[in-house]
C-alpha cells in the first residue's frame, strides 16, 4: 500500500547534485511544503504536498515544521568493541601520542585484550547500542569494522557478531573485515606472513559465509608498510572483495598504492601532499575525511576544503572507535569541520548522504527519489540551514527507515 508522509516544510532531496568536487548551497533541490510517496520500502514519488494527496488512501501527516534530509550514512566506524580507553585518552591530552602508546603494546592492543574478554551475547549488546544511539541521531546506514580480534579466529567471531546484529535492529549494517589492523603483538617481522595469512585462511571463510564483502588495511608506522599493503590490497582486489584502505593518518605515501589498487574509498587523509591530492581526483576512489578523530587526537583536519576544490570524491564519516574517536556523534563532527574548514551546506549534507553511500559502493539511498530506499530524517527546524548553525546540538524528530517510522 501506498503511504503519503508530510506535509514537510523542506524536502532537501540531494537529487542532481555531482558526485566530484565543490558544491554550492544554490545547487540545493528544495521542495517546499513537500510529500513523500512510499511503497514499501522504497520511494514512490517526492513533490507538493498538496499535489500528491489525491493519489494515496493513507496519509501519514506531520503537525509540526520538519526539515527532511535523506537518511545519514556513516562509512567508517569501529563501534563493535570491548572496553574503554580513557585511561589513554588521559595520557593524551598530557602530550603523549598515539603512535607512542601503540608501539609500547597499547592503543589497538588494549581493545583487543578486553573485547577478547567478553562473550558474544555481551558484545551484541554493546554494539547495539551504539548503534541504536546512533540510529536516532540520524544514522540509518552503518559500515562496521572487524579489527580487534588478537587472531584469525577472534576476526571471524567478530564478523559474525556483526552480522547477527543486522538481524536484530533496523539500521542496515556493512561488515568490513579489518583482520589487518595491526601486527599481532609481540612477533616482530611477521607482518607480511600475517597479512598472507590472511588472504590463505581467512578470505575463504568469508566468502563460505558470506561475511564480509569489503576488506580494509591500516597503512602507517607500527601497522602495515605501503608494499605490504600494496600487495594485500591487490590480493583482496583479485579474491573478489571491494577494497578499502586507512591511510595519511600521520604519514603519507598509502594513498598512492590504495587508488593505484582501485580502492573504494582512502580514508583518514589528515596528512595528504598536492600530488596525492591530484592522483585522488583523477581516480573514482572518494576520499573519506574522519574528524572526530582529529578531535579525540587534538590534530589538525584533513584539509576538506582544498580536497574538494582540487575535484575529488568526499565523504565524512565518525571513524567511532574506543581510542582515537570515542565521541561517535557524526552530525555534530561534520558541523565543526564545516566550520574549520568552510565547507558549506550543500557540501557536508552530501558527504553524510550521497556521496558516504558512493564511498560504501551503494546506489540505493542517500537521494531522496523514485526507486530509493525510503530512509529519510526529519529536524523540527523551519529552515534547513538551522542544522548545521545549532552544530548538532538539535537531533531528529521523525526518522524514516524502509519506510517505516521509528519513535525513540
Amino acid at each position: 500500500m501506498k503511504t503519503l508522509f508530510g506535509p514537510f516544510t523542506q524536502i532537501l532531496t540531494m537529487s542532481n547534485m555531482a558526485f566530484k568536487g565543490s558544491l554550492s548551497d544554490e545547487q540545493l533541490r528544495i521542495i517546499k511544503n513537500g510529500g513523500i510517496i512510499v511503497e514499501g520500502d522504497r520511494i514512490v514519488e517526492v513533490g507538493n504536498f498538496s499535489d500528491l494527496k489525491h493519489m494515496c488512501k493513507s496519509v501519514h501527516e506531520i503537525e509540526f515544521e520538519c526539515i527532511i534530509l535523506p537518511g545519514l550514512i556513516d562509512c567508517h566506524t569501529h563501534i563493535c568493541f570491548a572496553g574503554s580507553r580513557a585511561n589513554e585518552y588521559s595520557k593524551k591530552i598530557q602530550g603523549i601520542n598515539y603512535q607512542q602508546i601503540l608501539s609500547e603494546g597499547g592503543g589497538i592492543y588494549q581493545t583487543m585484550e578486553q573485547t577478547e574478554l567478553n562473550s558474544d551475547e555481551e558484545l551484541k549488546k554493546l554494539t547495539l547500542s551504539r548503534l541504536k544511539r546512533h540510529f536516532f541521531e540520524g544514522v540509518l546506514t552503518c559500515e562496521v569494522k572487524s579489527g580487534y580480534g588478537m587472531d584469525l579466529i577472534q576476526e571471524r567471531r567478530l564478523l559474525k557478531v556483526i552480522n547477527q546484529i543486522e538481524k536484530e535492529c533496523p539500521t542496515d549494517i556493512i561488515p568490513t573485515c579489518l583482520a589487518a589492523h595491526v601486527p599481532p603483538k609481540n612477533k616482530n617481522n611477521l607482518s607480511r606472513e600475517y597479512l598472507k595469512l590472511i588472504v590463505k585462511e581467512l578470505f575463504p571463510a568469508l566468502k563460505k559465509e558470506n561475511l564480509a564483502k569489503r576488506v580494509d588495511v591500516f597503512i602507517e608506522k607500527n601497522a602495515f608498510n605501503i608494499n605490504e599493503a600494496e600487495e594485500f590490497l591487490n590480493s583482496a582486489r583479485q579474491n573478489g572483495f571491494d577494497i578499502t584502505a586507512h591511510t595519511n593518518q600521520f604519514s603519507s605515501g598509502g594513498l598512492s598504492i590504495a587508488v593505484k589498487s582501485g580502492a573504494l574509498s582512502v580514508d583518514h587523509l589528515e596528512v595528504i601532499s598536492d600530488e596525492e591530492i591530484k592522483l585522488l581526483s583523477n581516480s573514482d576512489t572518494t576520499g573519506v575525511v574522519l574528524p572526530g578523530c582529529s578531535l579525540g587526537l587534538g590534530l589538525p583536519f584533513a584539509p576538506a576544503r582544498k580536497i574538494l576544490d582540487s575535484g575529488c570524491k568526499l565523504a565524512i564519516a565518525t571513524d567511532w572507535n574506543p581510542g582515537s574517536a570515542p565521541m561517535g556523534d557524526l552530525l555534530m563532527q561534520a558541523s565543526i569541520l564545516a566550520s574549520n574548514q568552510k565547507l558549506n551546506n550543500a557540501e557536508i549534507f552530501s558527504g553524510l548522504t550521497y556521496r558516504s553511500a558512493n564511498a560504501l559502493g551503494l546506489n540505493d539511498r542517500g537521494i531522496i527519489e523514485p526507486n530509493r530506499i525510503a530512509d529519510f530524517i526529519g529536524f523540527k527546524l523551519p529552515d534547513y540551514r538551522e542544522i548545521l548553525y545549532n552544530q548538532g546540538k538539535i537531533k531528529p524528530s521523525f526518522i524514516c527507515k524502509r519506510g517505516e517510522v521509528y519513535d525513540k
